[in-house]
């Protein structure tokens, strides 16, 4: 047990920032449900909370690792609007490849997703369904911006979020077929669908990119009524209705 310092406070403050999440390989998750569902699947460096949480919430699992904060200290360090009372950071897991179940396996692929809350979205529907691995460009937003890891419900600890070059992934698993959703493919509900390969899905407002699409075999549509007027379906959405349609299969 110890009570905040400058040093933690600083640092836990700066992990708002990509940049020093990755330079210090920390990580946030903030709020009782979203702590109690990833305390065991992360290293926790600090858990930083009220006193008043510790005394109701607090276990001999937390007693090593508790720091004493504040309310203003908790605010200073919390990011969200309405700060939490208790705030793990976590170490950032190593990114390791299980190329046997990704090769056994239906997978997702993100190409350029921006929107924090989807892919948090986006890693609760893969728990959901049971896919372990995603793929993401990388310039897809950050699994470890604290507005996904709380969009995930806890699912971030037993979904991986792999980040790379999409082509040279493909080019790696090249016995993998590669579906991916657009709006001139052929109906999902009339294609051929297998047990296993990558689903590609595309960013919020330009799908999926050009040199991604060239790699894809089969494009797939989610049709929809005649009379419908919007023109796309959130990407969210788009993953929960094609996965759930493989796995229908």
């Amino acid at each position: 047990m110890m009570d905040m310092n400058n040093g933690i406070l600083k640092v836990v403050k700066s992990l708002a920032a990509k940049k020093y999440r990755d330079d210090e390989g920390l990580f946030v998750a903030e709020g009782t449900k979203c702590v109690r569902d990833t305390w065991q699947h992360f290293n926790c460096r600090w858990l930083i909370a009220k006193r008043s949480w510790y005394d109701q919430c607090g276990t001999a699992e937390h007693y090593d690792k508790i720091v004493f904060a504040n309310g203003q200290q908790m605010a200073r360090i919390s990011q969200f609007d309405n700060p939490s009372d208790v705030i793990a950071v976590y170490e950032k897991p190593a990114d390791t490849i299980d190329s046997d179940r990704v090769s056994a396996s239906l997978n997702v692929v993100l190409d350029n997703i921006q929107d924090p809350g989807n892919l948090g979205t986006i890693i609760r529907l893969a728990d959901w369904f049971g896919v372990r691995d995603i793929f993401a460009s990388p310039t897809t937003v950050d699994v470890y911006n604290h507005k996904v890891v709380q969009a995930t419900m806890g699912a971030i600890a037993r979904v991986k979020v792999h980040y790379g070059d999409l082509e040279a992934l493909f080019e790696e698993y090249p016995d993998l077929p590669i579906y991916g959703t657009f709006l001139d493919g052929k109906d999902i509900y009339k294609s051929e669908l297998g047990k296993k390969g990558f689903v590609v899905f595309g960013n919020e407002g330009q799908g999926i990119s050009a040199k991604v699409a060239k790699h894809v075999d089969s494009r797939l549509l989610i049709p929809k009524a005649k009379t419908a007027g919007s023109e796309s379906l959130n990407v969210g959405v788009a993953v929960a209705i094609t996965i759930s349609e493989f796995f229908r299969r």
